[in-house]
């Protein structure tokens, strides 16, 4: 089995975490849409680009800070909000926080969370997101920002890729879902990994915060598929959010915005930001990775609003060839997710100070001392 200390990068992380959780829960996070493709090109299109190093200009001293929606981060990647983290790991968002708040960065919590907004804020003074979903009920829409808002989120991030779920073919050939549904192959699953269990099953109990006074997820009335198809709201449109907008009055962030027409409405119905994602390719297959269309929206929209991007970084190189691009700022998932199931908070750290040091040791051999000096001078594709 590895240990922590074993863990270099990236791909020593996601192992660790195969080893040590169920295969049902390790392939729900490992796992993506249909084939897989959007998955894959995530990362590979990062290949495509090479960086050009500048020399002999001076970096003793590296600023790695930027402002993104006018949030100060220390360092240019973030933690994206994700579900059902203490599914991963019993400490779940509290670790994300935690190691959020001691590298000086954001992070997120998800309408699917498993530790209430309430919670997070308390460990963490730090810039932290709120990422929600539109449903069918706008009092319940009204009533999640306005909780967002009493407790000072200071980011309101609305998912817009997901007005359905993605087809998921891993976690139907194992049976996954929330509540448990396994099927035999699954269950199997669960046995030989009998240390997941017994840390699952003697702390807190599993729970969505966020929902639990709005959705019963227990006895197998709702699982998560379900709260997809049953309450999130397809018809969702522009007038719809730019009414969350203005009722919101402060920083609010498309999330899975991928053309330039939708950057421009964005930045016209008033939004702070957008991330330019595919969700980690778990929607749409065959879409197109967010590092080849950076460029394009930057040059449409990013003297308006703050253009984020994330989907398969994995290396401080990869953030700065977006940085390069015209992202503010980096947001990271997986990336996160497999340290946390490795090692809990501990793993979580590790993680953001490899990225640190990648970011630092890149930027020196750059001849950049500070992001804004990272520029598409630096850059050239194949």
């Amino acid at each position: 089995m590895m240990r922590l200390r074993d863990c270099h990068n990236f791909s020593d992380f996601r192992r660790m975490a195969q080893q040590r959780l169920p295969g049902p829960i390790f392939n729900y996070i490992d796992g993506a849409a249909d084939d897989e493709v959007t998955y894959r090109r995530n990362t590979e299109s990062f290949e495509r680009c090479d960086l050009v190093p500048n020399v002999l200009r001076g970096v003793s001293e590296i600023d790695m800070s930027v402002t993104v929606m006018g949030q100060k981060l220390a360092m240019p990647v973030y933690c994206s909000p994700t579900a059902l983290q203490r599914l991963f790991h019993h400490q779940g968002e509290c670790a994300v926080a935690k190691a959020a708040a001691k590298y000086g960065t954001m992070f997120g919590v998800s309408s699917l969370g498993t530790v209430s907004l309430e919670e997070a804020r308390k460990i963490s003074s730090g810039p932290q997101v709120y990422q929600f979903y539109f449903h069918r009920d706008r009092g319940l829409n009204r009533a999640m920002m306005q909780r967002a808002k009493d407790i000072g989120v200071e980011v309101m991030m609305l998912t817009v890729d997901s007005i359905t779920g993605g087809n998921r073919e891993r976690d139907k050939r194992t049976g996954f879902a929330i509540p448990f549904k396994l099927n035999l192959s699954g269950m199997l699953q669960f046995a030989v990994k009998p240390a997941w269990a017994i840390n699952y099953f003697t702390h807190e109990g599993f729970k969505l915060p966020q929902l639990d006074e709005h959705v019963d997820m227990g006895g197998g009335t709702m699982s998560i598929s379900h709260y997809f198809t049953e309450m999130l709201d397809p018809s969702m449109n522009w007038d719809d959010v730019a009414e969350m907008v203005r009722l919101w009055q402060g920083p609010f962030c498309l999330k899975g915005v991928m053309s330039v027409e939708d950057a421009r409405r964005a930045a016209e119905i008033g939004c702070s930001g957008i991330v330019l994602s595919n969700h980690g390719g778990r929607q749409l297959d065959g879409s197109r990775a967010a590092f080849d269309q950076l460029a394009e929206i930057v040059d449409a929209v990013g003297d308006r609003i703050d253009v984020i991007m994330d989907g398969g970084v994995q290396r401080g190189t990869h953030v700065l060839k977006a940085l390069s691009l015209g992202a503010k700022a980096v947001g990271v998932g997986r990336y996160y997710l497999f340290p946390l199931a490795a090692a809990g908070q501990a793993g979580v750290e590790r993680a953001l100070e490899q990225m640190r040091v990648e970011i630092e040791r890149g930027m020196k051999l750059m001849g950049c001392t500070s992001i804004e000096q990272l520029t598409r001078e630096n850059l050239r594709f194949r």
